[in-house]
């Protein structure tokens, strides 16, 4: 049984951490040493939008010092990812450049999405986790940069959305400018009430909130510290809000003392406690499970996932697809047409596998365009594809990157305009993620073009390749002339493609 022994490094906004790993298809995930040390970057990002010279000589120190515990450890691999502390700041680039200079570590700078993903994996490795999202549930990441919702409901995702109200960024947006402490919380806790008020009327009505799942850094010890048991992780959200109001009321070396805190003057429990007291009222749950993992809990399950060291229970890809069915039922284009176009498509991506080159991410991607492809109706016919690209850069699709976000809106941009030059894109695809978008959206087009009437004409579509030709045999009982002669002007696209010609052949069925 081969064991891999991994690190994860995270950069926070007030904290960075490394925690080392067993990872093995046996025992999975186990932890073997978890050092933190605090660096409060948050508070020159978020008030000054570039981060100092100090705070960058502090952090180089640091990794110096987790480069050494790793080489101690003699780790396999490591993966160290930064938050949104160094994604908002100007002189991004010059920090990844000393921090590779100085420390030899390469930093990766996680988009919103992959990170709030990452954070979601090291939640829904754990056992209990299908248990909660099978009724409906909210899992609620709370970081020092703002605050991830993503609601399920019956296992599948409903929506996922980020709320600019992370610990440090409002402790540095209001504690200058609020003349006492109870002027800070009680503006803080309008901010957040606020927020929360918008969030539910646009994406919670009529939906009910069983559990509340909460992942950040003090929530595991609030519910031990409440539960007076170090092993009970759930806790009702009415003695959970009773305890939140109870700790509002102490100072912060009283609070710091009741929750064994190290840093008796840490100063963002006080919003940490208001935005969780806020959440549990708010989304009206029954339930809170606070599990206990952070972060870098989840960068080792995504390397284990990656490097197939081991295959989790959970369906992450599932996720992703719901998302996207999800979005496009609010924006009123999920229909039998998409459910017969996605499946017009996958035939045609996996009929042509040597000819495509492509793997099962993009296959995933060319689903989610599909499900994705009508949805700028709603804001306008006479621009849909304009308008639907525009949608989805703007949306979350939890478990997709910027860069994936991109090859899915420009798959479905050019499956209605003529494709771009390289040059025109250049600045948001590179060259292979350009190929992928033109393979992508040639199919696409085909798929679309078999159902343009949306009326489901066909049964029985099979798919094979015959010399230069991709022949696809349908059978059917209607008059497909509208079919046939849309069908005729999207092939040449595919042919620049591909070079392989895209043949109807039909088959009559008589009822």
């Amino acid at each position: 049984m081969a064991i891999h022994t991994f690190a994860a490094i995270y950069i926070g906004s007030y904290e960075v951490s490394l925690k080392i790993f067993e990872l093995s298809a046996k025992k999975k995930i186990r932890d073997i040493d978890y050092v933190r040390s605090r660096i409060e970057l948050g508070a020159d990002a978020y008030s000054k939008g570039s981060i100092g010279y100090e705070l960058v000589e502090a952090l180089c120190d640091t990794l110096r010092e987790f480069a050494q515990i790793m080489k101690e450890y003699r780790v396999d691999a490591y993966e160290a990812y930064a938050s949104a502390v160094l994604r908002d700041v100007d002189n991004e680039l010059f920090i990844l450049d000393q921090i590779r200079l100085r420390t030899g570590l390469t930093v990766r700078v996680l988009s919103n999405s992959e990170h709030r993903f990452i954070s979601y994996k090291s939640v829904a490795m754990r056992e209990e986790f299908e248990h909660f999202i099978g009724r409906s549930a909210a899992v609620v990441d709370v970081s020092g940069s703002g605050l991830q919702i993503t609601v399920f409901s019956k296992g599948k995702v409903l929506t996922t959305q980020h709320l600019g109200l992370g610990t440090m960024r409002m402790r540095e947006q209001l504690a200058k400018k609020s003349r006492n402490l109870a002027q800070y919380e009680l503006q803080i806790e309008e901010m957040v009430v606020k927020e929360m008020e918008v969030f539910k009327a646009m994406y919670l009505e009529n939906q009910e909130i069983e559990y509340l799942i909460v992942i950040g850094d003090y929530i595991a010890e609030l519910v031990c510290r409440l539960e007076k048991n170090r092993d009970k992780n759930t806790v009702s959200i009415e003695k959970f809000v009773q305890y939140m109001e109870q700790l509002g009321r102490k100072s912060l070396e009283e609070i710091a003392e009741e929750l064994g805190l190290s840093n008796e003057n840490d100063p963002l429990i006080v919003p940490y406690i208001i935005i969780c007291k806020c959440m549990a009222r708010g989304l009206g749950a029954k339930e809170l499970w606070a599990p206990g993992v952070i972060v870098s809990d989840g960068i080792a399950c995504d390397y284990a996932q990656k490097n197939r060291i081991y295959k989790p229970t959970h369906d992450f890809d599932e996720d992703i697809i719901s998302a996207a069915e999800s979005l496009s039922r609010r924006y009123m284009s999920y229909s039998p047409h998409i459910e017969a176009l996605t499946q017009m498509a996958m035939l045609l991506f996996d009929t042509m596998k040597k000819q495509h080159g492509l793997g099962k991410r993009e296959r995933l991607l060319l689903q989610v365009a599909a499900i994705l492809h009508d949805c700028g109706k709603y804001i306008s016919f006479a621009n849909a594809p304009q308008c639907a690209y525009d949608i989805i850069m703007s949306s979350e699709i939890m478990g997709l990157s910027h860069l994936e976000r991109e090859i899915v809106a420009g798959t479905v941009l050019y499956n209605s305009y003529p494709l771009a030059d390289y040059e025109a894109v250049a600045d948001r695809l590179d060259q292979q993620s350009f190929l992928t978008v033109a393979k992508l959206s040639a199919i696409l087009r085909v798929s679309n073009a078999m159902d343009r009437s949306h009326k489901q004409k066909f049964k029985n579509v099979k798919a094979q390749l015959r010399d230069k030709e991709l022949i696809i045999t349908i059978e059917t009982d209607e008059d497909i002339a509208l079919e046939k002669a849309l069908f005729a002007s999207k092939t040449a696209y595919f042919e620049r493609i591909f070079s392989i010609k895209p043949v109807v052949k039909e088959k009559r069925v008589y009822s």
